[in-house]
């Protein structure tokens, strides 16, 4: 059986739809970095270099505060098995940056940043954003934008 896609829960007030997402081949990395390290958590920053991927912890490595916005919860564990909740963290500044788009976190070849926990395996997470078609569900703004499925841009990809 392959590994499935993991949606995370909706963890913002007032929201209905989840914002972010991990990719089979992400489910199954951090499922071994749990393996090794134990509880995870992601953070994504703004700015440049490093702080342009999210960046993995070990759960309270990182210390978040009022000026981090909780994104989503996921379960890593395989059906049947014990929970392994993960949370994905984006610093508010960010988050005012990219509150109308849906974020699918995904694993490339390449060396990302150090602090990061799978920096020794010589790969680095990305993340694959696409533009939401509405925002009306979501907390924030309440402004519909106004394309359809076929006036989507493409998704957009941030390093």
């Amino acid at each position: 059986m392959s590994t499935p896609t993991i949606t995370a829960s909706v963890t913002i007030t007032g929201e209905t739809i989840p914002r972010v997402e991990l990719t089979p081949v992400a489910v199954d990395l951090l499922r071994s970095l749990w393996e090794e390290h134990g509880p995870l958590m992601f953070h994504q920053s703004g700015g440049c270099c490093d702080g342009s991927s999210p960046m993995l912890f070990m759960a309270g490595e990182f210390i978040t505060s009022d000026q981090d916005v909780r994104l989503g919860q996921f379960d890593l564990a395989p059906a049947g098995e014990p929970g392994q909740p993960l949370d994905f963290w984006m610093s508010a500044e960010q988050f005012n940056y990219w509150s109308h788009t849906f974020l699918t976190v995904d694993v490339v070849p390449g060396r990302g940043s150090g602090f990061s926990a799978e920096a020794p395996r010589g790969v680095r997470f990305l993340i694959r954003s696409e533009l939401m078609t509405t925002m009306t569900p979501f907390a924030g703004p309440t402004d519909t934008v106004e394309a359809d499925a076929a006036d989507s841009p493409a998704p957009v990809v941030a390093s």
